[in-house]
């Protein structure tokens, strides 16, 4: 039986939508609260505090203009700037949705919508929630912090020994990286981070910035994966109000957000060229303009960007730039794929299971010797996360590592992950055979498909509605 969890708030003027929504949502969340009218919506933000606002865009007054929707969503971002908003509506236009990402909104979805896909949407936005609220904690204890710390700023210290790297494992290749990340982390030069999906690229990120001197300056993160690529430019750079139609106030970028401290560029490769360019040229220059603005922004920003793309590679065939990539490899810190790390899979194993006892304020427990010979044995082509994952079962399930099958561990046995045969040579037509085989790999989980992948959740979810599949 799958966790509940998430609350949902549903705004619509729709009784049988809120019934119907009502019904496929409640086996899989925590508590659902639904109203017709929007003018409840304040109310239900301080009482209910919902992780995701399911809002239609047209209510009494307009029939298909979507702006009643727009303005409730500007209120509630007013009152929660981390509020995750998914739109719905029978309206469904390209305009009208870019309109509704500037402006804030998470997804779009349609009606009528597809059962699982409105599943997966409302899954993934609670991710995104529970990610922007872990943020916003770790903004307020850096914070706090930085505060305590202003008394004593004039007073002479003494030297400190050098923090050491919060990453798990003994093993040579771990080592030998937490040696490069404490070299590395206190200068200014780029990194790039390589590896496999689920290896913690971004691990490697947060570590390399808190022991960096920049460590009390923001630290902003970027997937470039799970943003549209029509969205890159402002996301980025940020715009001026009137920029665009539907630009009513001016919005800070990502880059400029960065200014003093580090930026973390993940799914580096997803970038177009033209991103790439205009990426190159703020590396170069320090430099920074919103769209439509007339005047740039000198910036002081150290760059970390991630792939588990061969740019070389790219860089051959043309879609990725070479002296970009020269510019973000200052330094390349290769990451091991956790089969090679041996007994820091049960380092890991350990730590996990821990923590999602405490999580479930369930028993601890212990590995046995059986769990710890399969745990070594198993591939881990999923790598770190498929190994957390593994273990939240475990204690949820209060299984033992040694009596999960094939299927609980979401790992194909060897006649499913043979290779389809390939029909056509269609591009389009092979990645969707791709996804398809991925999706029945992964038993229609979409972390684990887009993992088989090499892609992000995000992306995956994309290409999905794209081809129709």
């Amino acid at each position: 039986m799958a966790i509940k969890r998430g609350k949902v708030l549903i705004v619509d003027d729709n009784e049988d939508v809120l019934f119907s929504l009502n019904m496929l949502l409640k086996p899989c969340v925590e508590a659902i609260r639904v109203i017709t009218n929007p003018e409840r919506i304040p109310e239900f933000l301080k009482s209910f505090q919902p992780d995701v606002i399911l809002l239609d865009m047209n209510f009494s007054r307009d029939a298909a203009s979507g702006e009643e929707g727009y303005a409730w969503l500007k209120r509630i971002l007013e009152y929660d700037a981390e509020a995750v908003v998914l739109f719905i509506t029978a309206y469904v236009s390209t305009e009208k949705t870019v309109r509704a990402i500037r402006a804030g909104a998470v997804d779009f979805i349609p009606k009528p919508w597809d059962k699982q896909k409105l599943v997966d949407a409302v899954n993934s936005a609670i991710d995104l929630r529970r990610d922007k609220m872990l943020e916003r904690a770790r903004r307020m204890v850096a914070e706090q912090k930085e505060k305590a710390a202003k008394p004593k700023a004039e007073k002479p210290q003494e030297p400190k020994a050098l923090p050491t790297v919060n990453f798990i494992g003994a093993s040579k290749p771990i080592q030998a990286l937490k040696q490069q990340i404490n070299r590395v982390a206190e200068t200014d030069a780029n990194v790039l981070v390589t590896g496999e999906n689920g290896t913690g690229k971004d691990v490697v990120a947060r570590e390399l910035h808190r022991l960096s001197r920049r460590a009390q300056q923001p630290l902003v993160c970027i997937d470039l994966g799970c943003i549209p690529e029509n969205l890159f430019e402002s996301e980025l750079f940020g715009y001026e109000k009137g920029a665009f139609t539907g630009a009513e106030q001016a919005k800070q970028g990502r880059i400029e957000a960065a200014d003093g401290g580090t930026l973390f560029l993940d799914e580096i490769g997803n970038l177009s060229l033209a991103m790439q360019q205009k990426l190159l040229t703020v590396i170069e220059k320090r430099q920074t303009s919103r769209i439509g603005a007339t005047e740039v922004k000198y910036i002081d920003v150290r760059i970390i960007a991630a792939t588990n793309a061969d740019l070389k590679a790219r860089v051959a065939e043309g879609t990725f730039r070479q002296d970009l990539l020269y510019r973000l490899n200052t330094i390349e810190l290769k990451l091991p794929r956790l089969a090679e790390r041996g007994n820091d899979i049960l380092l890991l194993a350990t730590y996990f299971l821990d923590q999602y006892a405490e999580k479930y304020q369930l028993p601890p427990r212990e590995l046995s010797e059986a769990e710890r010979t399969r745990l070594l044995e198993h591939p881990w082509h999923g790598n770190v996360r498929e190994l957390q994952h593994a273990m939240e079962r475990c204690v949820v399930m209060g299984l033992e590592f040694g009596e999960m099958t094939e299927t609980d561990l979401l790992t194909p046995s060897s006649e499913e992950s043979s290779a389809p045969t390939l029909q056509t040579l269609n591009l389009e037509e092979l990645e969707r055979q791709a996804i398809l085989h991925a999706l029945s790999q992964a038993d229609g989980n979409l972390s684990q498909a887009a993992s088989l992948l090499g892609i992000t959740r995000y992306a995956l979810y994309r290409k999905v509605n794209k081809l129709g599949i």
